[in-house]
C-alpha cells in the first residue's frame, strides 16, 4: 500500500516545477506558465510558488538536471507546500535519478501531478512508497485558452480536494489535441473540440479491479532496469494504464513495448489494462491492433482492456492515482476508482 498524501484546500499553497523541459522560462512562453498559475489561484483557490531553478529557461534547466532535482528535494522538505505539480514534460527528467533522495519524499509525502515525462517523477514517488497523480500539467490544462475545461476542473476537485471515493470516471463528451502555437496572440483562441466516441471494449469479460500503475509507454523505457524500475510486486493485483506521447510512435513499438510487459511477467500479473486516447488519435485503430496481436501470442485474451480513456497526451483529462484501487466493468463499459486519492 502506498502512502496517500493529504487533500487540498483552498488556501494552500502548490509549488510549480520544471523536472524535464524548462520552456516555462522561455521569454516567448512565460506568459503561459503565469496563465497556468493564475488558474491554480482563480480556479482553485491555491497559493502559487515557482521553485528557485524552474523558470530560469530551457538551457538552464537542460544544463542542470541536480538544479531541478534540487527543485523537487526543497518543495518535499517545504512544510509550507502542499502539492508539487510540473509545469510540463519534455523528455530528460531520468537525468536527475541520481540527486534523488527517497527517503526525504517518503518522509514527506505530498501530491505530485503531471503526465508525460512525469512519469519518471511519479516512478521515484513509487519507489519511495508514496502515492502521486498521473494528470494536468500547468502549461497545458490549467493554461488552456480562454477557460480551463470543466471536465479537468471536476476531476482535478474530485481526486485532490475530496477524501471521499473518486467513483465512476465517464468518458469527456468532447476532446481536442488541435495544435495551437504558444503565441500570446493566440491566447483568446478556444481550441476545437471534437465529439468523443467514449470507451471501447477490446477484450475480457466481467468485473475485475486492480491498483492503478503505469504511465506514458515511452517514457517507461527510460526506466526500465533502473534503481526506479517497479519490483515484480508491485505489478501484482494491478490496472495497468498506458499512454502514448506526442511523438505518436509507430504502431510497431507498441507491439514490441507490450512483448517486453509480457516478457517481464508484468502483463500476466495485471487484473486489467486502460489505455488513452491517442494524441490526435493517431493510430487510432493501429494501436489496438497491436495490444490484442501481443495479448493474443501470450494467452491474455481474458484480461479485460478498456480504451480510449482521457488520461495522458489529450484535453481534457480525469486524475490517476498510483495505488488506487480501480475497476473496469467490461458488461457496462465502465470505469471507476473505487477510493480516494488523498486522506
Amino acid at each position: 500500500m502506498l502512502i496517500k498524501p493529504n487533500r487540498l484546500m483552498p488556501g494552500d499553497t502548490v509549488a510549480t516545477v520544471s523536472p524535464s523541459w524548462g520552456g516555462a522560462g522561455e521569454e516567448g512562453l512565460r506568459w503561459r506558465y503565469e496563465q497556468g498559475a493564475e488558474r491554480l489561484r482563480d480556479v482553485f483557490g491555491l497559493n502559487v510558488v515557482a521553485m528557485p531553478n524552474s523558470l530560469k529557461g530551457e538551457q538552464y534547466v537542460y544544463d542542470h538536471p541536480e538544479a531541478r532535482a534540487d527543485d523537487l528535494m526543497q518543495a518535499f522538505q517545504d512544510d509550507s507546500i502542499k502539492a508539487i505539480i510540473a509545469n510540463i514534460g519534455g523528455s530528460d527528467s531520468i537525468r536527475l535519478l541520481p540527486y534523488i533522495d527517497f527517503d526525504v519524499i517518503r518522509d514527506n509525502p505530498k501530491i505530485v501531478m503531471g503526465y508525460s515525462d512525469v512519469t519518471i517523477a511519479h516512478l521515484f514517488c513509487l519507489k519511495a512508497g508514496v502515492s502521486s497523480f498521473y494528470g494536468p500539467a500547468i502549461m497545458t490544462d490549467f493554461a488552456e485558452n480562454i477557460e480551463m475545461d470543466s471536465y479537468t476542473v471536476e476531476h482535478i476537485k474530485r481526486t485532490l480536494f475530496s477524501n471521499e471515493a473518486i467513483g465512476q470516471i465517464d468518458p469527456a463528451k468532447e476532446w481536442t489535441s488541435e495544435r495551437l502555437e504558444w503565441d500570446i496572440f493566440n491566447k483568446h483562441t478556444r481550441r476545437n473540440m471534437q465529439p468523443n466516441k467514449g470507451y471501447e471494449l477490446l477484450q475480457g469479460s466481467g468485473t475485475v479491479s486492480g491498483r492503478l500503475i503505469g504511465g506514458c509507454i515511452s517514457v517507461l523505457e527510460f526506466a526500465k532496469g533502473t534503481a526506479i524500475w517497479p519490483e515484480p510486486s508491485y505489478w501484482e493485483d494491478s490496472i495497468l494504464f498506458f499512454e502514448t506521447s506526442e511523438e505518436m510512435p509507430d504502431p510497431t513499438s507498441m507491439v514490441y513495448w507490450f512483448r517486453n510487459y509480457a516478457a517481464q511477467g508484468i502483463l500476466q500479473k495485471a487484473n486489467g489494462i486502460i489505455v488513452g486516447k491517442p494524441q490526435n488519435e493517431a493510430f487510432y485503430d493501429a494501436y489496438k491492433t497491436a495490444i490484442k496481436t501481443v495479448m493474443k501470442e501470450y494467452g491474455l485474451e481474458h484480461v479485460p482492456i478498456l480504451y480510449n480513456l482521457n488520461f495522458g497526451h489529450t484535453e481534457p483529462k480525469i486524475v490517476l492515482p498510483y495505488g488506487a484501487r480501480a475497476e473496469i466493468d467490461c458488461e457496462k463499459m465502465t470505469f471507476a476508482i473505487l477510493e480516494s486519492g488523498v486522506v
